[in-house]
């Protein structure tokens, strides 16, 4: 399957890399297919249905959340008696402290991206947005998942749906604001956590 990342979005597509000049370095933070096969993989490991489908923007981000922080996730496991832990202690990506807890601003370009291309379809429901893989993005979403370098982060996925899958975007902002006093609660408006 052809890649249907391609893009002139505010961070730097893996096609813009090639005009940054060489003495800058990219971190991988910065690229924006990165994110987009992450958000990808989330909505397939992560989501309900057999595409797969997260309810809420709140939801969204705080699953992403126990992804990117796995020592987050593993202190919430044991929090809730689960005996699941993560295997890696490494921050995948920095998320900055929002009204609604962890959250990343980079959301706003991405999930456009993704629903540009017909990879994801975005509905809103009252107050409530839905995300969920087209047939499209479902195939690439399992494609990824098949790439050894996306085997760490895929067994992470299933580590957070088994645990925090069942639980509202409110249940786990409630959870990470009690849990995470210092980390979040007490940051200031876009701090970086």
């Amino acid at each position: 399957m052809s890649s249907p990342f391609h893009s002139t979005c505010h961070m730097k597509s893996f096609k813009q890399i090639a005009n940054v000049p060489s003495a800058r370095p990219v971190s991988a933070d910065e690229v924006l297919e990165l994110h987009a096969a992450r958000l990808l993989l989330l909505l397939k490991l992560c989501g309900v249905t057999k595409l797969g489908r997260i309810d809420g923007l709140t939801k969204l981000a705080k699953l992403d959340f126990f992804v990117r922080y796995p020592q987050a996730f593993n202190r919430v496991a044991n929090h809730l008696d689960k005996k699941v832990t993560s295997a890696t202690d490494l921050i995948e990506s920095s998320m900055v402290r929002h009204h609604y807890g962890p959250w990343d601003k980079r959301y706003y370009q991405i999930l456009p991206f993704l629903e540009a291309r017909k990879l994801i379809t975005v509905a809103k429901q009252n107050n409530t947005y839905t995300f969920e893989l087209t047939n499209r993005g479902a195939d690439f979403a399992a494609e990824l998942g098949r790439k050894p370098e996306f085997a760490e982060q895929s067994e992470q996925m299933k580590r957070v749906k088994l645990v925090l899958g069942k639980k509202s975007g409110t249940a786990l902002k409630n959870l990470i604001y009690e849990i995470f006093k210092s980390e979040v609660r007490e940051k200031t408006l876009g701090e970086v956590i």
